[in-house]
C-alpha cells in the first residue's frame, strides 16, 4: 500500500510540474504577444509586428550607440543616451500630461555603447570627431559615409562575436537581422566641416492590409544616403549632436516620423498622420500648398492668428484667411499656433483638436476643440529643453498611442502609431 501511495504521489507531482510548465509557457506566450522584441520576434520588419500590432503593450527596442566625440568621455556619452531614452519613454505615455497612470510604451534598451574615440593625445581632425568617424570629403553638407557602418571594420568595433564563426564579428545588417540591434544612434560633433543627416531610415513598402509589397523599399528618414545598403529590414540611424541637447535629437526623430508619412510606405499611417500634422491643407482648404512648411511667409511670419479662431497664411505675396479656424495636431516645426518655423513663443491661443484627435466626441460627431496655448508643453522644458523638445514631448503624447481613444474611418480603434516605427 505504501508503495502505491508513493507512486500516486510521484504521479501527482509530475502532473503538477507539467501543468506548471504549461501554465508558464502560456504565460510566456502571453507576454510575448504584449512586448516586443520577444521569443517569437526580435527583428525589425518581422511580419509578426503587423500580425500582432493591436496586442502589443510595450516596445523595448535595442539601441546600439556609437561615440565618435574625442572630447566626450564615456560617462557623459552614456548619460546623453539615457536622457534621450527617458525623454522618448515619457513622450510615449498617451496623454501622460493628464493621465498620471499612463505607462511608457516605448522603452529603449541599450544593447551597447561603443567608445570610438582616439587614444589621448587625440590627433586634430576637421570636426573634432575621431579618426574612426566615416568621414567623406564633403564640406558644408552631408559628410558621413553610412555604408561604412556595415563593413568588417565596424563589425570589429561593435564586437558582437558571431557564434557560428568564433573569432569573427557580426556586421550591422547581421545584428539587425538577428534582432540584436533594432536602432543605431551615434554621437558626433557638427561644427564647420559638414554633418551627417539628422536621422536616416530605409523602410519596406506595405499595402493597405499591412503586408509587404515584395522587396520594395524607400528612404523614410530626414535625408538619406543612396549608397547605404538595403538588406530587407528597416533601420533608423540617428545623429545626436553632442554639442546640443536632447530636445534637438527629439526634433530629428520627429522629422523621421514626418518623413515616414511623406514616403507613403505605410498607407494607413500616411493617411491619418497627414491629418494630424496639417499636411492636407491643399485638400482641406484648397491652398496652393499642403502645409506651413511649404508656405513662403511675408518676411517675418508664415502665419498669424488675429484671434483664437482665425488664421492668416502668407504665401506668394498673398494672404490666405481661414475664419472659424481649428488647428489639428501640428508638426515638428509648427505647434497649432506656430507662426514660423520653430515658434514656441506665440502668446495667442488658438482652437485645436490635438487632445481629441479623431475621438469624434464633440457636438455633431466632431472632435472637441479646445484652446491651445504654449503653456501646454512648457512643463517639459527640463526634460528636453532645447530645439523643439518641450513641444515634441507633448506632441508625441497626443499621438494615438497605447490605449488611445481615436477612431479610424471605419470607427474602429486607431492603431498605435509607435509600433509603425519598427515596421
Amino acid at each position: 500500500m505504501a508503495q502505491i501511495i508513493q507512486i500516486a504521489a510521484a504521479a501527482c507531482i509530475l502532473l503538477a510540474r507539467m501543468a506548471a510548465a504549461q501554465a508558464g509557457a502560456e504565460s510566456r506566450n502571453g507576454d510575448a504577444a504584449k512586448t516586443w522584441p520577444n521569443s517569437q520576434s526580435r527583428a525589425n520588419s518581422d511580419p509578426w509586428l503587423a500580425q500582432h500590432h493591436d496586442q502589443i503593450k510595450k516596445l523595448e527596442p535595442r539601441v546600439l550607440a556609437l561615440n565618435f566625440c574625442n572630447e566626450l568621455p564615456p560617462d557623459r556619452a552614456r548619460a546623453t543616451v539615457e536622457q534621450l531614452i527617458s525623454a522618448l519613454a515619457e513622450s510615449s505615455r498617451y496623454h501622460g500630461f493628464e493621465i498620471s497612470k499612463a505607462t511608457p510604451f516605448l522603452q529603449y534598451q541599450i544593447a551597447k555603447i561603443v567608445d570610438l574615440r582616439d587614444p589621448a593625445p587625440a590627433p586634430k581632425t576637421p570636426d573634432g570627431n575621431s579618426t574612426k568617424y566615416p568621414r567623406s570629403t564633403a564640406r558644408n553638407g552631408p559628410n558621413f559615409v553610412y555604408k561604412d557602418l556595415y563593413n568588417e571594420t565596424f563589425a570589429k568595433y561593435y564586437e558582437f562575436e558571431n557564434p557560428e564563426k568564433p573569432g569573427t564579428f557580426l556586421k550591422l545588417n547581421e545584428l539587425v537581422e538577428r534582432g540584436i540591434v533594432n536602432e543605431l544612434w551615434f554621437l558626433a560633433y557638427q561644427r564647420d566641416a559638414g554633418a551627417p543627416f539628422e536621422s536616416t531610415e530605409q523602410k519596406p513598402v506595405y499595402n493597405e492590409q499591412f503586408q509587404r509589397v515584395g522587396d520594395e523599399h524607400r528612404h523614410s528618414g530626414n535625408g538619406g544616403d543612396p549608397a547605404e545598403p538595403w538588406f530587407g529590414r528597416s533601420l533608423r540611424i540617428l545623429f545626436i549632436n553632442a554639442e546640443r541637447g536632447i530636445g534637438c535629437a527629439m526634433e530629428s526623430l520627429g522629422h523621421s516620423i514626418e518623413a515616414t508619412a511623406n514616403s507613403g510606405v505605410i498607407p494607413y499611417f500616411t493617411k491619418y498622420f497627414n491629418e494630424y500634422a496639417g499636411f492636407d491643407w491643399n485638400v482641406k482648404y484648397k491652398f496652393p500648398f499642403n502645409s506651413l512648411y511649404a508656405a513662403q511667409g511675408d518676411g517675418k511670419h508664415k502665419a498669424d492668428y488675429p484671434n483664437a479662431t482665425t488664421m492668416i497664411v502668407h504665401h506668394g505675396g498673398k494672404d490666405f484667411t481661414i475664419k472659424d479656424f481649428v488647428a489639428a495636431g501640428g508638426s515638428v516645426h509648427f505647434p497649432p499656433n506656430g507662426r514660423s518655423d520653430y515658434d514656441m513663443d506665440n502668446p495667442q491661443d488658438v482652437m485645436s483638436t490635438i487632445e481629441h484627435f479623431r475621438r469624434f466626441d464633440g457636438p455633431g460627431g466632431k472632435d472637441i476643440a479646445e484652446k491651445f496655448s504654449i503653456a501646454k508643453f512648457k512643463g517639459f522644458s527640463q526634460l528636453a529643453g532645447d530645439c523643439m523638445g518641450p513641444w515634441l514631448v507633448y506632441w508625441r503624447q497626443c499621438m494615438p498611442g497605447l490605449n488611445n481613444k481615436s477612431l479610424d474611418d471605419a470607427h474602429k480603434p486607431m492603431k498605435n502609431w509607435f509600433v509603425f516605427l519598427f515596421y
